[in-house]
């Protein structure tokens, strides 16, 4: 699978991690930056970077910065991103299963005390969890997402 991923300064350690772990796994991964740690950069870039290589190529994609939702936020702003912000596996399977959410948003932020952030293995799990997770395709869930695609235009 192909997956395009990005992250800002607070994300930048769980990005690099999970870009090998998925390499590994056999996923194509395009890492659309920030490609160096630079405590100067903004999560709107690099969610706009995959948000727009998601929509235009139909496939997934991992955001990662300090708390996770400000980095979805900008995201969502991209014409066909249902991007999410996710904590654990539940949440991540209900979110594919239900939403057919194309992007994952996750809290890679060292600044965060323990506890309040991500571990790696968390972030494994759940990653794995949402990429392996089919969309149902129920009827209900076809209905919602087309009036969320309503509300683009």
């Amino acid at each position: 699978m192909k997956i395009f991923i990005g992250a800002d300064h607070a994300g930048f350690k769980l990005k690099e991690y999970l870009k090998k772990f998925l390499s590994s796994k056999g996923h194509k991964v395009n890492d659309e930056g920030n490609l160096i740690y630079d405590s100067k950069d903004d999560y709107p870039d690099f969610a706009l970077k995959v948000g727009r290589k998601v929509a235009k190529s139909k496939s997934k994609g991992i955001l990662v910065c300090g708390s996770a939702e400000g980095i979805c936020i900008a995201a969502n702003k991209v014409k066909g991103i249902r991007a999410v912000a996710v904590w654990t596996i539940e949440n991540a399977k209900l979110s594919r299963e239900h939403n057919d959410a194309n992007v994952l948003c996750l809290s890679g932020g060292d600044m965060l005390k323990p506890g309040s952030r991500l571990t790696k293995k968390q972030a494994e799990k759940i990653t794995l969890t949402w990429l392996s997770t089919k969309f149902s395709g129920e009827e209900r869930h076809k209905r919602r997402i087309k009036k969320i695609a309503e509300l683009e235009n």
